[in-house]
């Protein structure tokens, strides 16, 4: 499993994702789920992936090498005139892979499937962001969706509908982030560290700030901690239940 999300912001958009994937509990490892591409001043590409480790790494290749190699039917993520052209793109690749796959692999009951979150902007265009899915059919985020999760989200997804707001600074994002995946770590061990963060700041068409965040990070481990403690002194503050009279 994973969990990976991507926000838009005034300033911008921030992206983190986990880097843990497993096939049972004696079978574990760590593969990164963020790529991105980058023309600096001209355009800058994020993507983040979740599902069958396959597939997402086979789309990953392919959208890599047509940025090295010209494609006869289209252009690759880094000549694309608009970002909802280049969510075509993968949504299409994404397809192509997950058709191959099961044509051509061995018969089994096994789910093929990936989703992928993109995000990035083009110079003369705003940043924009889109949710991907298996089928290579999208939607774009907008004022009632501004961000998208995928993998193990049902953990994270609360302190992010109360706490998130367009006009936060990065970071403040990313302390709403590091709460998000703690949750999330605590919860499910499918979902694990070190975390990558990346941030695009709005017409700085470039990754403006980069980090991978491990076990021992001292911010990660503050903020796990006081959250922790926040929680337990929310809840002590809460009035207490009283049962009514037993009935008779």
């Amino acid at each position: 499993m994973t969990y990976c999300v991507a926000m838009r912001l005034n300033e911008g958009l921030i992206f983190m994702s986990d880097t843990r994937t497993n096939a049972g509990v004696d079978n574990i490892s760590k593969f990164r789920k963020m790529f991105t591409w980058e023309i600096p001043g001209e355009r800058v590409i994020t993507v983040l992936t979740a599902g069958n480790l396959a597939t997402s790494q086979a789309v990953i290749s392919l959208l890599d090498e047509r940025t090295k190699v010209p494609h006869e039917r289209r252009p690759s993520l880094l000549e694309a005139p608009t970002m909802f052209q280049i969510a075509n793109i993968i949504g299409d690749t994404l397809k192509e892979v997950i058709k191959t796959q099961k044509m051509t692999g061995p018969e089994s009951e096994a789910d093929f499937g990936a989703t992928i979150i993109v995000g990035g902007q083009i110079n003369g265009m705003s940043s924009r962001l889109f949710l991907i899915y298996p089928e290579g059919n999208f939607i774009e985020a907008s004022e009632e969706t501004p961000f998208f999760q995928v993998g193990e989200t049902k953990y994270g997804r609360p302190i992010l509908l109360r706490a998130y707001d367009r006009e936060m600074s990065f970071e403040e994002a990313v302390k709403l982030l590091y709460v998000s995946f703690d949750s999330t770590l605590k919860a499910n061990l499918s979902v694990g560290m070190p975390l990558d963060l990346q941030v695009v700041e709005e017409d700085g068409l470039r990754v403006t700030h980069r980090q991978r965040v491990d076990e021992n990070d001292p911010y990660f481990h503050t903020i796990s901690r006081s959250w922790g403690d926040a929680l337990k002194l929310a809840f002590q503050s809460l009035p207490d239940f009283c049962f009514g009279d037993d009935p008779a």
